[in-house]
C-alpha cells in the first residue's frame, strides 16, 4: 500500500528544512531511507509527490468463460486430478494452463476436488511382506 500524500508532504518538508539528516527523518517517520531518496527523485523529475499508479501485474490466464468451463468439468468428473483438468481445459476451451493455475482457480470459485485420479484404483496388498534384509555379523 502506498504511503499517504500527507506523510509524503511532511517528509519532503522536513528534508527541505534541513534540520535533520535523511536517516534521522526516515527513522522519525517510520520509512526506509531509500523511500526518501525515491520520493525526492520523483518530485524532481515529475514535479509532484503523489503515489504512482499500480503497475498492473500479470493478467489472468482464465477468463470468466474459462472458469464456467472449469466448473462444468468438475461437475462432470468431480474426482479428476489437476492434471486431468488441465488436459480437459486444453481440449474443451483451447486454454493451456498449469496445475497451479487450475488449483488457484478452483480455490477462487470455492470448488474442491478429490485427490485420487478418476481411473479405477490399483489393487493393493492387504499387508506388507516382512523385511528380507539380512543382518551382517558385527566383528
Amino acid at each position: 500500500m502506498a504511503y499517504s500524500f500527507d506523510l509524503r508532504k511532511r517528509i519532503v518538508d522536513s528534508v527541505e528544512r534541513g534540520d535533520r539528516t535523511k536517516r534521522e527523518i526516515a527513522k522519525l517517520f517510520g520509512v526506509h531511507e531509500s523511500f526518501i531518496y525515491k520520493l525526492l527523485r520523483q518530485k524532481r523529475e515529475r514535479g509532484d509527490i503523489a503515489p504512482l499508479p499500480h503497475g498492473g501485474g500479470a493478467s489472468a490466464k482464465l477468463t470468466e468463460t474459462d472458469l464456467l468451463t472449469l466448473i462444468d468439468l468438475v461437475a462432470e468428473a468431480s474426482d479428476a486430478t489437476l492434471e486431468e483438468l488441465c488436459q480437459q481445459m486444453k481440449k474443451r476451451a483451447g486454454v493451456e494452463v498449469s496445475q497451479s493455475t487450475i488449483c488457484r482457480a478452483l480455490q477462487a470459485i470455492d470448488l474442491t476436488i478429490k485427490k485420487r485420479p478418476s481411473a479405477p484404483p490399483k489393487p493393493t496388498r492387504s499387508s506388507a511382506p516382512p523385511s528380507t534384509r539380512s543382518k551382517k555379523d558385527s566383528r
